[in-house]
């Protein structure tokens, strides 16, 4: 049996709302490598380490935030904050969650505009490119550890790895598939599809919010219709207010009214993860509206998959080069700046309204055993998500040329083999031995392979 990363200790009494914001801070700014390691360094802060709340409830929250359009880490954020700690926690959750990655992005979008290319910043870049790479497979480990607990969800991961990454499948359609899975294989099957646990098991786990919900004492987590309507007015009217003054300022047809309009869609119709989504606003941006090129569209990906926050933080870079290009007799920065904060807003606003209306509904389902069941084979399908993107991360950052080759009905990604970065791989291997051997926080590690980075860069240019 491996040592585990932290020492286990009792869950607290509780925790105030200023202890939270800390680590809520704490994880907005470490929150580097997209959602699988977002999600693997959540589970290690909240449930390893300080035991806020428990691996089933922690999965469960999961499986209901990758239903949903928009990015699931800063959704399971906005859930869990909100499950501790109200509508404030949640709104404290996702904002921090958000936020460092908004500094970041729009520094390097303010200086992308203006110098077309950064050596500084890529050669410390490439290190933490390869360092990410360790983070996303250690979070396939951690994920899978928890979520694939017999060889029926073994099989499920797998089913979706293969439809996903070799047939190109959708993703809501391998989600409706797994959970049509779960919910017949319940009755064939039912061993490997238990029921979900019981109140009273949940308060002997000793997880903080298990505990206090085991207890009644998280009264806002019943269902309210009264409460459901409420908060969809608020959030929809914050929502569209600011598309509708950018449009009554600047015009219907401004490049503003246009970024809130199209990134608005965006966050409602783009289901299936953060690449998903990328691969939908990389065409219309690109094809559609011109606003740049394929090539600084993946230098915005690449910006966004090295930065901490969503790795969809990367429609801030897109909105501010389009403003930036489209001023509309404004100063070309402001014009940026603004149409960024504007496709931030928009893009990100919809999660705290999909959690805040939709978590008290599947809080009441909890202990439905055919949603418990759909949940279970949804949370093994994501496994595989996680490990395609894993195998996507891994393949592009080790290799500089990557094709995709069809045969008949598959499609898969072949790198070409003449074109493999011997340091990347080193980097991102050494990474891995550090953190998953050895135990090195992610934080040290990161900063230890940009420096790595950044010297191999350097001398290798020299």
């Amino acid at each position: 049996m491996s040592t585990p990363a932290t020492v286990q200790q009792a869950s607290p009494e509780s925790v105030s709302l200023g202890e939270a914001t800390r680590v809520w801070a704490k994880i907005g700014w470490l929150s580097f490598g997209g959602p699988a390691g977002q999600i693997a360094l959540m589970h290690r802060e909240l449930v390893e380490k300080r035991r806020w709340i428990s691996d089933e409830r922690f999965l469960y929250a999961l499986s209901y935030c990758m239903l949903l359009p928009g990015p699931e880490a800063q959704q399971l954020a906005i859930y869990i904050g909100w499950l501790m700690h109200r509508t404030r926690g949640g709104v404290i959750a996702g904002t921090l969650f958000v936020i460092p990655g908004m500094i970041v992005i729009g520094s390097l979008s303010w200086l992308y505009a203006t110098y077309a290319h950064l050596p500084a910043v890529v050669a410390i870049f490439f290190g933490i490119k390869a360092a990410i790479l360790a983070v996303v497979v250690e979070a396939v480990l951690r994920v899978g550890k928890r979520a694939l607990k017999n060889r029926v969800m073994v099989a499920i991961a797998g089913a979706a790895f293969v439809a996903i990454y070799v047939f190109k499948a959708p993703f809501p359609l391998v989600v409706l598939a797994a959970a049509l899975i779960g919910i017949v294989g319940r009755h064939w099957l039912p061993g490997s599809f238990p029921a979900p646990a019981t109140a009273a098991k949940l308060a002997e786990g000793d997880y903080l919010v298990d505990r206090k919900i085991a207890r009644g004492e998280l009264t806002h987590t019943r269902r309210s219709l009264r409460r459901a309507i409420m908060v969809s007015i608020v959030c929809l009217a914050l929502w569209f207010a600011p598309i509708l003054a950018v449009a009554g300022i600047f015009g219907p047809h401004s490049i503003f009214a246009q970024q809130g309009v199209f990134f608005g869609e965006a966050a409602i119709v783009t289901f299936g993860g953060a690449y998903a989504v990328l691969a939908y606003i990389a065409q219309r941006a690109v094809e559609g509206y011109g606003w740049l090129t394929p090539g600084e569209m993946l230098d915005g990906l690449a910006l966004a998959e090295t930065t901490p926050g969503p790795l969809i933080m990367v429609v801030q870079y897109v909105a501010f080069i389009a403003a930036f290009r489209h001023p509309g007799g404004m100063n070309p920065y402001t014009a940026g700046v603004l149409g960024s904060l504007l496709t931030t807003w928009v893009t990100f606003m919809p999660c705290f309204l999909w959690i805040f209306v939709g978590a008290p509904y599947v809080e009441a389902l909890r202990h439905n055993r055919a949603l418990h069941a759909a949940l279970s084979a949804i949370m093994a399908a994501v496994v595989g998500v996680i490990l395609n993107l894993s195998v996507w991360f891994a393949v592009h950052t080790v290799f500089h040329d990557v094709q995709t080759q069809s045969f008949g009905p598959l499609h898969v990604d072949v790198p070409e083999w003449n074109s493999i970065d011997i340091a990347a791989l080193v980097l991102g291997v050494g990474a891995l031995v550090a953190m998953l051997r050895f135990k090195v926080g992610m934080g040290w590690t990161l900063f230890a392979s940009a420096l790595l980075g950044a010297a191999w860069t350097y001398f290798h240019g020299a």
